[in-house]
């Protein structure tokens, strides 16, 4: 049975400090980006127009929070989406309109 926001309070202030680990616009493109796949930093950076080191401490916050995780690959850092929930998270985003 899946547990309900309105009546699990701890479950509530998980959801919480998961909505606040995105809650940066850099952080929501980045994450929209790793939903097509890995990126290394320098192909994220490119692709959203922001400086590399800009980029590399926007993925440590989602890191720190276990919602996208780093392989190393080729001498790349290949970061990739660790949370399979936040693809329709994305979704359910980009069909808001506000």
């Amino acid at each position: 049975m899946q547990k309900s926001i309105a009546k699990d309070p701890e479950l509530a202030a998980q959801v919480a400090e998961v909505l606040k680990a995105i809650a940066h616009p850099l952080r929501v493109r980045i994450i929209a980006v790793l939903v097509d796949g890995p990126q290394h930093v320098n192909a994220l950076a490119e692709m959203l127009d922001a400086k590399q080191a800009v980029v590399s401490q926007q993925l440590r916050i989602l890191r720190m929070r276990s919602l996208v995780s780093v392989a190393r690959e080729n001498g790349f850092a290949y970061y990739r989406l660790a949370e399979p929930n936040l693809q329709q998270m994305i979704q359910c985003m980009e069909g808001c309109r506000l």
